[in-house]
């Protein structure tokens, strides 16, 4: 089975990053030197997928400006002597193709992906959520693609996750468990109350669907009267006896949807990275310290590459 295209939903208005996000998507945020959909676009091509479908709006053109090449920059920054300073998106461009797709108004994550159905035709794909940056040696939409293969079904990522914290998520109800992390669904509730969620597993924003999500909805459309979820679509599907399973994923996950969840993606993939993990792990050992940068104004200026 192959599995070679994915769905990158990307027309948010970006609120919990209201004012920035008024004029910079929410998907640009920064993570050391590369975009927040610049880390989930490499987790894509890594997983071996080459087709790219971002689904954006007219606010966002800096997305694709990104990952177009620009000859006279490049000129210019080799005149500068940092050739290599864009050598990440160009090894993207290379390694994939790009198309986008507009959503005209924010109707839904299930109107986003319906956008796409033309690009993806009658075959299982990936989506894959910018708000949700992952970190593993085998990249999460791979480890959903080998379960699809072996189920012959649709798998979403999910995470075990304190209860306090579940009315935040989508938490899915278990059918049956078939390994320590594989797990048949029932339903998922949307943002359910601790008290009434059906277990302490959220879904994360990695999916690896059958192209019968688009029957789905298409059959919501009829009746919706809100925003279209793709919860809500994979609900149905399950409801018309279509299997879907949850898979715990392996690995680190970063939820950057808020400027809290983004300031410590930025402190821990800092800490993953030998460039600057001896210097931030020394900057917070010292933070309560008299030789904080807070009394000691020279630690400000300290610099890493």
């Amino acid at each position: 089975m192959d599995i070679t295209k994915v769905v990158i939903p990307s027309a948010g208005l970006g609120t919990q990053f209201m004012p920035f996000a008024k004029a910079i998507p929410q998907e640009m945020l920064p993570l050391i030197r590369k975009p927040a959909i610049q880390h989930v676009i490499e987790e894509s091509i890594a997983s071996g997928i080459n087709l790219v479908c971002v689904i954006t709006s007219k606010r966002k053109q800096a997305i694709a400006n990104h990952f177009d090449r620009e000859d006279d920059l490049q000129a210019l920054l080799e005149e500068h002597d940092a050739r290599n300073a864009l050598s990440t998106v160009h090894k993207l461009t290379k390694a994939a193709t790009f198309s986008y797709v507009r959503q005209t108004e924010p109707l839904g994550t299930g109107h986003a992906v319906m956008l796409a159905k033309h690009h993806i035709g009658k075959e299982y794909f990936g989506v894959s959520f910018p708000d949700d940056i992952c970190k593993s040696k085998i990249p999460v939409l791979e480890q959903l693609m080998r379960v699809t293969r072996q189920e012959r079904a649709s798998i979403i990522a999910v995470q075990e996750v304190p209860r306090s914290c579940l009315s935040s998520y989508g938490v899915i109800g278990i059918k049956k468990q078939i390994t320590p992390n594989l797990f048949q669904i029932s339903r998922i509730a949307e943002k359910p109350h601790p008290n009434d969620a059906p277990s302490n597993l959220a879904v994360v924003g990695r999916y690896i669907l059958s192209h019968r999500v688009f029957d789905a909805l298409d059959r919501m459309t009829q009746y919706a009267t809100q925003e279209l979820q793709l919860t809500d679509a994979i609900n149905d599907m399950i409801h018309h006896n279509e299997r879907v399973f949850a898979y715990k994923m392996q690995g680190v996950r970063y939820d950057i949807g808020t400027p809290l969840g983004w300031i410590k993606a930025i402190i821990g993939t800092a800490l993953q990275n030998p460039a600057y993990a001896t210097v931030i792990k020394k900057f917070i050992q010292e933070i309560d310290s008299t030789d904080s940068f807070l009394y000691n104004p020279s630690k400000t200026i300290e610099h890493g590459p």
